[in-house]
């Protein structure tokens, strides 16, 4: 029980994360957990609209955390069972749900299920940390990211969390 709940908070930050702050996401989720702890897919789907919106929640993430609360709860996701699946069933199962995308189900699976060979693509902090690291004059692609990445396999869940250590330490 306790995997599944804390998988469902982790995954609820990493929806949170999509395309804000991170300053943003994180009282969001520090202030959903004040108002529901422990949370879960359940209680998550107690909250009504003025509560999520209280604590930080769009309209988007609203309809993205009870979309992904509901298909745990129906048994549609066994977040358990993901820890004993290959890297792509995980992605593939949970981009099953709305608002769940490559870059939030790689993010999962770096961070919760720590698989070591994981790159997200489309990361901002990682290309804003390589082009600073790298002193390269424009931000790399995403195509020139995806290749550098290359030369870290099987290790690139590490090279990120390094570039992502550098970007928090020295950009931000």
């Amino acid at each position: 029980m306790w995997a599944r709940e804390s998988g469902f908070s982790t995954l609820l930050h990493i929806i949170l994360e999509q395309q804000v702050s991170l300053a943003s996401a994180k009282a969001a989720h520090t202030k959903l957990l004040e108002l529901t702890s422990p949370l879960t897919p359940p209680r998550f789907l107690k909250l009504d609209d003025a509560a999520l919106k209280a604590v930080g929640f769009s309209r988007q993430k609203t309809l993205y955390g009870r979309e992904l609360a509901r298909s745990i709860v129906e048994g549609l996701l066994d977040l358990d069972a993901l820890s004993l699946k290959d890297d792509e069933t995980v992605r593939s199962e949970l981009i099953k749900i709305k608002g769940i995308g490559r870059w939030t189900a790689d993010i999962y699976l770096l961070m919760v299920l720590r698989r070591p060979d994981i790159w997200p693509t489309g990361d901002l902090a990682l290309a804003v940390a390589a082009q600073r690291l790298k002193r390269m004059r424009t931000r790399p692609t995403q195509e020139d990211l995806d290749k550098m990445s290359e030369a870290w396999k099987p290790w690139r869940a590490v090279a990120a969390r390094i570039l992502w250590h550098y970007y928090l330490s020295e950009i931000v």
